[in-house]
């Protein structure tokens, strides 16, 4: 059996049925309410399956709702204009990046366009080259046919801002119940100490790229930080993508990196998003627990392919 995932995820699950029944096994779609004793999953239509693990046979992951190409290729065209890289170029409906060879997402080329096409490739792999650069292709599912495995699979989760209510203010001789929360900085730049939890080799200015959108850099102070960014979509839907979460070696646990997200999104909501997205390795199982914590859902799966191996199967 696969593992299977959290609680609130929807699922498409195979299972056996009792011996006699007319076919062996049969498939339900729909989201997990129990894993144990049993595993209980709510259908489309409110119906409530139960289901032995023992009898399960497959279960895949599916986005927590229904989704359209067009929505994804339009939160790829967001999520783009937020890690841009430093030198960018449209050919056919590919969008090409570079950003001096670091980080996947600055450094490859996207199908965003309806007219992107594999027959592009050859032209995309000479831009790469011309710059010297190995020529990776960011592939979110359903966008192009191709099935090459690729590597770094990721998933792309989701969630909704709710519009910012006014704060009112604490009469000053009430004690709060509760310990206060770690204390987070914004800046418009990353500086030393940010830049010192972050820990990788990223050139500021690929940090600090975005196009036609706002960016903002958190920080627990030598604790945790993160990178927000807020971008559009073409028909002009902001986004806030929240990305570069990290925490320093000595401050593990997810308290400082989750007061840090808290504030991206709150600072994305004050800009005018009323929808955030991050973009998280499948096997960073500490990052999509997180996640999953604040809210977000899958939206859909990416990974980046080498051209060449497209290529060289044609």
């Amino acid at each position: 059996m696969s593992e299977l995932p959290a609680l609130g995820s929807r699922v498409s699950l195979r299972y056996r049925l009792p011996a006699g029944s007319e076919k062996p096994m049969t498939d339900v779609i729909g989201h997990l309410e129990s894993l144990k004793p049993t595993v209980l999953i709510r259908t489309k239509d409110g119906a409530l399956v139960d289901v032995a693990p023992a009898d399960i046979v497959n279960v895949r992951e599916l986005s927590h709702a229904p989704v359209r190409a067009s929505a994804i290729r339009a939160l790829e065209h967001a999520a783009a204009l937020a890690w841009p890289g430093v030198e960018q170029q449209w050919l056919g409906g590919w969008l090409l990046r570079a950003g001096h060879g670091v980080t996947s997402r600055a450094n490859s080329a996207i199908p965003l366009g309806v007219s992107a096409q594999i027959a592009d490739l050859s032209a995309v792999r000479d831009w790469y080259r011309a710059r010297d650069l190995p020529t990776w292709l960011a592939l979110p599912e359903r966008l192009l046919p191709i099935r090459t495995p690729g590597i770094k699979p990721a998933r792309v989760m989701v969630r909704e801002l709710p519009e910012l209510p006014a704060t009112p203010a604490t009469p000053p001789d009430v004690t709060p119940a509760q310990p206060s929360p770690p204390s987070v900085t914004l800046a418009q730049q990353p500086d030393a100490r940010w830049l010192r939890v972050y820990e990788r080799d990223v050139p500021v200015d690929v940090l600090t790229a975005v196009l036609d959108g706002a960016l903002t850099f958190a920080a627990v102070p030598d604790r945790a930080v993160g990178r927000g960014a807020v971008t559009s979509t073409p028909d002009g839907t902001p986004w806030l993508g929240i990305s570069s979460v990290r925490v320093s070696p000595v401050h593990r646990g997810q308290g400082h990196a989750r007061a840090v997200c808290e504030e991206l999104l709150a600072w994305g909501a004050g800009t005018g998003a009323r929808q955030a997205y991050v973009q998280v390795e499948v096997d960073n199982h500490a990052a999509i627990a997180l996640y999953t914590a604040l809210g977000f859902r899958l939206h859909h799966q990416t990974r980046y392919v080498a051209a060449e191996d497209v290529l060289g199967s044609r």
